[in-house]
Order: C-alpha cells, then sequence, then structure tokens
C-alpha cells in the first residue's frame, strides 16, 4: 500500500513557523511529506529542510516525494530526539524553525500492518520504527494486571482500566493475545455495554495508551523540549501539533515554563535562580483545524497547534 497521510493545518504550520526564504527548518516528524513539501516551497530556493522519521516506511516514501527539492532537503532515519547529534553532523549550530507532528499517519492505521488500528485483525506490534524496543504484544502479554491498569489509566485516561485489564489477563491465561483485533474484542467486551454506544470505539483508549508505552511517546516529547530552545536561532520558532491531551498538556506546561523564566517558590521576595525567559507563546490558546478542514480530513479533528519563538538577546 502506498505511504498515506493528510497534513493538518498546512498554511498554520507555515505561518506560525515563519517560513522565509534561505532560511532552515527542521521536520521532526517526516511522515508522508506533506508539511515538508509545503515548507520547502515556502523557503526556496535556498532554504534548507532537516526532514526526521523514526519509521523506515515514512523514510523511504519522503524520499521519494521529496525528491525533485534536492539537494534542499536532507532525511535522516532516526529519532527527533537525536536532533542535537544530526544538526552536528550537518556542522549546523541553529535553525529557524522546528515542527513536530505528533499524530499516527493514515498509512500506519491502514497499510502498515502493525497493530494500530482496533479495525484491523492485524499483529500486535504497535511500534513506530520496528526494528527497535518491544511490541504491543509483549506489553499486552507480560505485564501484571496492576502494572496493565496503571498503564491503561494513566496514558489512556480509561476510566475502565482496571476492569480492562483483569478481562486481558483472564484472557491470556487461555491464549497468548496476538492480534489487534483480537485485543480490540476483549476490551470491548470488559467495558459496560451501556457505555459502548459512544461516539469513539471503546478500544480507543487502550489503544491509545499501549501504543504510547510501546514507543515512549510521551518522554521523547518531554525529553526533546528539555534541548529544543537552545537548538533555534534566535527569533526561531517551534510548532508542535499534538492529538490528545497528555501530548497537548505536556507542551502547554513547557512552554508557559520557558516563558516564566524564573523557577523561584512565589514566596519568595525576589528571583534568586537568575533564570530569564527564553521564548515568547505564540499560541495563548491552541489553533484548531477549521469545519471545512475537519469535514474533509476527519483525523484533524483532535489536532491542537502550539507555537513559541526564542527571544532575542535584546529581549
Amino acid at each position: 500500500m502506498q505511504y498515506r497521510h493528510v497534513p493538518v493545518m498546512v498554511k498554520e504550520v507555515i505561518d506560525y513557523l515563519n517560513c522565509l526564504p534561505g532560511k532552515r527548518y527542521v521536520d521532526g516528524t517526516l511522515g508522508g511529506g506533506g508539511h515538508a513539501q509545503a515548507i520547502l516551497e515556502a523557503i526556496g530556493p535556498d532554504g534548507c529542510l532537516v526532514g526526521i522519521d523514526r519509521d523506515p516506511d515514512a523514510i523511504a516514501y519522503a524520499g521519494k516525494s521529496l525528491h525533485s527539492f534536492k539537494p534542499n532537503v536532507q532525511i535522516f532515519h532516526d529519532d527527533f530526539t537525536h536532533l542535537p547529534q544530526i544538526l552536528s553532523r550537518l556542522h549546523t549550530t541553529g535553525v529557524d524553525g522546528i515542527l513536530l507532528d505528533l499524530g499516527l499517519s493514515l498509512y500506519q492505521l491502514e497499510g502498515s500492518g502493525r497493530g494500530f488500528s482496533f479495525m484491523r485483525d492485524e499483529p500486535l506490534d504497535m511500534r513506530m520504527n520496528p526494528e527497535q524496543g518491544v511490541t504491543a504484544a509483549a506489553i499486552v502479554n507480560r505485564l501484571s494486571g496492576k502494572d496493565l491498569g496503571d498503564l491503561i489509566a494513566r496514558y489512556g485516561e480509561e476510566p475502565w482500566a482496571v476492569r480492562i485489564a483483569k478481562s486481558i489477563v483472564a484472557a491470556r491465561r487461555r491464549q497468548a493475545i496476538r492480534s489487534s483485533l483480537q485485543l480490540a474484542e476483549i476490551v470491548k467486551k470488559a467495558v459496560p455495554a451501556r457505555h459502548r454506544r459512544r461516539r469513539i470505539h471503546p478500544a480507543t483508549r487502550t489503544f491509545q495508551a499501549i501504543r504510547i508505552a510501546v514507543n515512549h511517546e510521551l518522554e521523547t516529547l518531554e525529553k526533546f523540549l528539555d534541548e529544543a530552545v537552545n537548538l533555534l536561532n534566535p527569533g526561531g520558532r517551534l510548532c508542535i501539533l499534538s492529538f490528545h491531551s497528555l501530548e497537548d498538556r505536556i507542551v502547554k506546561e513547557r512552554f508557559k515554563a520557558l516563558a516564566r523564566g524564573c523557577t523561584c517558590p512565589p514566596h519568595f521576595p525576589r528571583c534568586v535562580c537568575g533564570k530569564a525567559p527564553q521564548v515568547s507563546i505564540l499560541t495563548k490558546r491552541p489553533v484548531r483545524p477549521g469545519p471545512p478542514e475537519v469535514q474533509e480530513n476527519p483525523m484533524a479533528r483532535s489536532a491542537k497547534l502550539r507555537a513559541a519563538e526564542r527571544l532575542t538577546i535584546d529581549d
């Protein structure tokens, strides 16, 4: 299957990144290359884009779809947390903008065969990079009932987490859970019937939680945000698209901390830590896609865009 993904809020991303001809940008989640292509069109003919993705299928597709932009684009099969090392290899000290799109692609859901979707009967894998880490099947079949319940509650914000975990443990005693459809049916039966008629599938939160755990998504995002500002040139911008509340909360709080600077307790009469604000927040509230875009691309419904700009010395 061809790699397929519809980029979200492309115009807004270009505006908030302040894409200008001749500047250097990073797309840390290259995916299908939709955002990358728009960035390259905006910064040409002398601008440069560094594209990163940990999914080898995305890298293979992007190499073809962005071929016409060579030599203005450099593509790396890697994790965006390794951006400092990548820029060092390129002898680059700073960039003018960084984009992260934290959503799943249509390809990963529909064509990767890795069990991301509860609507398909596929091996229970869920790894963004199938060459690294433990699979979803390993987590589902090996974690204790308590740990599994805690994981589903924490990463999925699932009110029936304990009940679902008990059902998974009971099911795996009879037979190892190996497929996405197998897991989805177990979760569905664990949720009380009166709660199965909601807009979202009863397995949605559980699948989200397991996928986040498999790929260490929240830890990866936190690690990246600790380093990202130092990779921006003064006036450079950081733009992040998140698709669930846990990601958005991390981005919101980290942006606030970077904009505040001082970490002294509120009761201190004056600042003693000496930390200056590092960014200016450009989105006081998250930017959401408009109704026409959601109608055309339902996957955009939950998208939230937050952006911040690195302060200059004079600021």
